[in-house]
């Protein structure tokens, strides 16, 4: 038995799709440097130290002792000396002139003026304690410090930016294809068949 039919046949339609991929670009130039540092002003005043050592009188303890200052000793226990000696006389002349009271003012004299004097003699030091004199100053520094600012003039550069945008280009390959075929297919009419 012969069985019409109607037979399809597709094929689909391809697409091809081809891509270019994009590029980005960077080139950055240094920056030009121009930063400038100015010395900072610093000022110092100083006034020095001073040590002063004054050995005289150590030197006098030793006896080691300048013309000058020896004139001015002679001259000035010459004085005190003649003081004494001065009252010495003057009480003698006192007792002399009072003889009347029955004292033996003329063997007391010879006494008093026929004896050494007594020395008390004390364990002493050359040159003694604290005869040398030390000053000192230890001076003063003052310090002014006025600090610079920066002088900053860099120039900043700007990137170079090339840019190349994707590409995407989309074709048809292959058209869709439709195929259709009639197998056993008859027209029948009155009195007319036809095979299609």
């Amino acid at each position: 038995m012969n069985v019409p039919q109607i037979r399809l046949q597709s094929t689909p339609a391809s697409i091809g799709i081809k891509t270019t991929p994009g590029k980005v670009e960077i080139e950055t130039p240094p920056p030009a440097l121009d930063i400038q540092q100015p010395k900072a002003k610093m000022e110092i005043v100083r006034r020095p130290s001073k040590l002063t050592i004054d050995q005289t009188e150590a030197r006098a303890d030793m006896d080691l002792k300048s013309v000058r200052r020896r004139n001015e000793e002679f001259s000035k226990r010459g004085y005190e000396d003649w003081l004494s000696g001065l009252a010495r006389v003057a009480q003698d002349g006192d007792e002399l002139m009072m003889i009347e009271n029955r004292g033996n003012a003329i063997a007391e004299q010879a006494n008093r003026n026929g004896e050494d004097p007594i020395y008390e003699f004390n364990i002493g030091w050359i040159p003694s304690a604290g005869s040398v004199e030390i000053q000192y100053d230890p001076g003063e520094v003052k310090v002014n410090f006025t600090p610079q600012k920066v002088v900053n003039n860099t120039q900043v550069v700007k990137p170079n930016v090339n840019v190349s945008k994707a590409q995407v280009d989309i074709s048809l390959q292959r058209y869709a294809d439709l195929q259709i075929d009639f197998v056993n297919l008859k027209h029948v009419g009155i009195k007319y068949e036809q095979e299609i």
